[in-house]
Formats: structure tokens, sequence, C-alpha cells
């Protein structure tokens, strides 16, 4: 992302999207049909039927950027599509997500909850 760039939420679009659309067919789409502000400092993120590609979408002071990885051998983890139109991610569950990691295939350890000690 642009360096000076704040990153507030990372919203994930659960269903791919036509890799055709650019900048305005993806905020339209933002604003349509998953009903989101995207002039906050958020990041909107698609990926391809394939799951090779990722666009992510953001709006940085006076203008809107568009950033693509595309992968050569490998897919992207992606939530299962009955999860709904978007999951919500921290910018560090984004970086390891662009690092390859499966974010919803490992769970963190079961928090336990004690009365007392004795």
């Amino acid at each position: 992302m642009h360096p000076g760039a704040s990153i507030g939420q990372v919203y994930l679009c659960c269903l791919p999207v036509d890799f055709r659309k650019q900048i305005d067919g993806l905020a339209a789409l933002v604003e349509s049909e998953l009903e989101l502000n995207l002039f906050g400092d958020a990041l909107f993120v698609f990926v391809n039927r394939q799951r090779s590609r990722m666009k992510i979408l953001y709006w940085h002071r006076n203008g809107f950027c568009l950033w693509q990885k595309r992968l050569e051998k490998a897919r992207f983890a992606w939530p299962a599509p009955g999860s709904g139109p978007t999951v919500t991610l921290t910018p560090k569950e984004l970086e390891w997500l662009l690092e390859g990691f499966d974010l919803w295939a490992n769970y963190p350890h079961k928090t336990l909850k004690y009365q007392s000690v004795m």
C-alpha cells in the first residue's frame, strides 16, 4: 500500500469478481452490493474465480489506489462462500493472507475462563 496510508479495516469480498473491473467498477460494487463507505481508512480486497489474483482498492487523500498481486503457481486462501458478503480482517491478517497462510484452516487456542485458582 501507499507508505503514508493509514489502514483501519480490511474487508474481503467473499465472492469472486470479474477482474476486467478496474477502479470504477470495483468502487461501484463496494457501494451498491457491499454497502460500505469507500472513503474511509479501509481496504477492499477482491479475488478472481481461480483465486490466483487479488486486487485491493482504497482511498488515499485525493484519489483511489488499486493494487494487484498475481500468484504464479499457488492460490490465495479464501473464506467459504456462505460466510456472508464480506469478512473483516486486521491489517496483520491481510499480511498473513498475502504471504500464503490460510486464516480459516488454523484455529487459535481455546480461551479458558477460571473462577479461582483453588
